[in-house]
């Protein structure tokens, strides 16, 4: 019937001086009256239960029932035709559903043809679908469709998502965060990566955590590093990189870094200096370290660069509004 946020499409014969009537009504409750055809009046509305709230007398008159249910109000009787407006809303969440569907294969297609190419031969690369701000239903219909690895960016969304959708879901947390955030984090089951660690601070807040958990292996964790020199990103300086992934190594038990990560420039636009700066840095720390370059991706490259990141020398790509569509 007529509820929160949702269309119920009413339809009775009645006097045009009730039509302008109910128009009042309905426009003071926060509906929209579609259209008012003479004495055969359509009236379809949309309107949203909590401001129907703040009007009570409308509210005693305003009863939300059930598809082929029967709405009165002040003894008139409409005909509520709910079975149809749910018919259309499945048929939205079908095609939304088969939308991002078609977005994924597009860009798997995009990173396999990347990955093959003479610059970065058979290289391996992960697709993380960067689902931030979006409802846990696209996250679910990308999941069906065969994505696993998933980016979030703000702690308590991620939380969120994670209690409501599948435990095989492998979660990137992506985003910028605080030391009293670390508890939040690692309490999500299937957390698979934390991408943002750039100071020392975090990666202890994280140890500690862990050592309160009944851990099997290290959480793995990306150093970020800041390749724009924008004082706004978040982000370690590359020199500092290697003191940090050192860091984590030699005090960090719970902890396995895996690679570096940067965002790029501040408005997410391509830019080939970041990709390189990064490429770099790695190199750096690995001679510094002793570490194989095998053994320290690189996450780098979304949706604007990801392919030219790719023939950088990227591992691990982060692409949200090529599949979702532009960011809520």
């Amino acid at each position: 019937g007529l509820m929160a946020g949702r269309v119920a499409s009413l339809t009775r014969s009645f006097p045009s001086y009730w039509a302008r009537v109910w128009s009042s009504v309905f426009s003071l409750s926060g509906a929209r009256v579609v259209s008012n055809q003479g004495t055969s009046s359509l009236v379809q509305v949309v309107c949203s239960h909590r401001r129907l709230n703040c009007y009570p007398i409308i509210q005693s008159r305003v009863r939300a029932i059930s598809s082929a249910s029967v709405c009165r109000i002040s003894g008139s009787t409409m005909s509520a035709t709910a079975g149809n407006e749910s018919g259309a809303g499945d048929e939205q969440d079908h095609q939304r559903a088969h939308d991002i569907s078609a977005n994924l294969d597009t860009v798997l297609e995009r990173v396999k043809a990347a990955s093959s190419s003479e610059t970065a031969p058979g290289q391996p690369v992960r697709l993380v679908a960067v689902s931030k701000t979006k409802p846990a239903s696209d996250v679910k219909a990308a999941f069906e469709a065969g994505q696993r690895h998933f980016g979030e960016n703000y702690a308590q969304e991620l939380v969120e998502k994670a209690k409501e959708l599948s435990n095989d879901i492998k979660w990137h947390f992506i985003g910028g965060f605080q030391s009293n955030k670390a508890k939040m984090l690692v309490s999500v089951p299937n957390l698979w990566v934390i991408e943002s660690v750039d100071r020392a601070k975090l990666a202890n807040a994280l140890q500690k955590e862990l050592e309160k958990q009944d851990r099997s292996e290290p959480l793995r964790v990306f150093v970020q590093v800041n390749t724009s020199g924008e004082e706004s990103k978040s982000g370690c300086e590359p020199g500092e990189a290697a003191a940090l992934v050192a860091h984590i190594r030699d005090n960090c038990s719970l902890l396995n870094c895996v690679g570096l990560m940067t965002i790029g420039a501040i408005d997410y636009s391509p830019n080939p200096e970041c990709l390189k700066r990064l490429v770099d840095t790695r190199t750096t720390v690995c001679e510094e370290l002793e570490i194989p370059l095998s053994n320290m991706e690189l996450s780098m490259g979304m949706s604007g660069d990801f392919e030219q990141a790719i023939a950088m020398g990227s591992t691990n790509v982060r692409v949200g509004s090529t599949i979702f569509g532009a960011r809520n």
